[in-house]
């Protein structure tokens, strides 16, 4: 049997549970989301342009139509990843708050 120090435990009395220094139903940040938002959109945008003018020669060459849509992936992802962790913050999912999305 194993020795067992009983001099130290933790009770419920000895925490001291307040608030949190952050709220837990925290208004959403309009400004960054419209930003990831736009970021999502612009992003979609310069990807199809990107496809468009590397496949179909429309509006530029191959090269442009390239730069175009690594530019495009390179706006989509935050804007996506941004505009998912807010879309689920707002439909309550567990471990998704609006504190999550970094502000300005």
């Amino acid at each position: 049997m194993a020795y067992v120090v009983h001099s130290f435990s933790i009770t419920d009395e000895d925490m001291m549970v307040d608030e949190p220094s952050y709220a837990i139903h925290s208004r959403p940040p309009v400004k960054e989301i419209a930003l990831a938002v736009s970021l999502l959109v612009v992003g979609i945008l310069s990807i199809v342009v990107g496809i468009l003018m590397a496949y179909n020669h429309v509006g530029g060459d191959a090269t442009h139509g390239i730069f175009f849509a690594i530019l495009g992936s390179l706006l989509f992802l935050p804007g996506f990843y941004y505009t998912r962790i807010a879309y689920y913050a707002y439909k309550g999912y567990k471990g998704f708050s609006f504190a999550n999305i970094p502000t300005m």
